[in-house]
């Protein structure tokens, strides 16, 4: 399963605006392509489906440009997929308004893939833009262990030798 790139765009665009002033100041299409790199005709299309979902704001003219239509904790992945893509259906089936399954009328999987959509759906819906607007936490960083804060390396006493890239662990 893979998000097409004119949603992955729209991910990053999003981000970009949200870093940017979140929902409180206007920005236009030229900053943000400049900023992520994506060709502007892309954003202007983007700007144009995300406002049509009512995830952004705009506004022509002189002082115009858009913004987030609600602050970037209230907007999920989820929501931006789908202003993109239209409802998260993982096959054809799950989709009421389709019926051109070649096995339909004899399919027991069928009746549960709208489960599966629904989870997927459901953790699309616990990111939020916030999150991803603001850097990952730091790779190497341990995390504490039942309630505990882990302990610094003890860097004191000489190593024992290793090869160059080697990874040591100890239990």
């Amino acid at each position: 399963m893979r998000l097409s790139s004119l949603a992955d765009y729209a991910v990053v665009m999003l981000a970009a605006a949200a870093r940017q002033c979140g929902a409180s100041c206007r920005l236009n299409a030229t900053l943000l392509a400049s900023e992520t790199g994506l060709p502007l005709p892309t954003v202007q299309k983007l700007v144009s489906k995300l406002s049509a979902a009512g995830l952004i704001e705009s506004a022509r003219g002189t002082g115009g440009g858009f913004r987030l239509a609600r602050p970037p904790a209230a907007i999920s992945l989820a929501d931006i997929v789908e202003a993109i893509e239209g409802p998260i259906a993982l096959t054809v089936c799950v989709d009421s308004a389709r019926h051109d399954c070649a096995v339909e009328g004899n399919c027991r999987v069928k009746p549960h893939w709208g489960v599966v959509s629904d989870a997927v759906r459901s953790a699309l819906a616990q990111v939020s833009l916030a999150s991803l607007s603001n850097p990952p936490a730091l790779a190497g960083a341990a995390a504490p262990v039942h309630g505990h804060a882990p302990s610094p390396p003890d860097l004191s006493s000489s190593p024992s030798p290793a090869l160059v890239g080697e990874s040591q662990v100890t239990f």
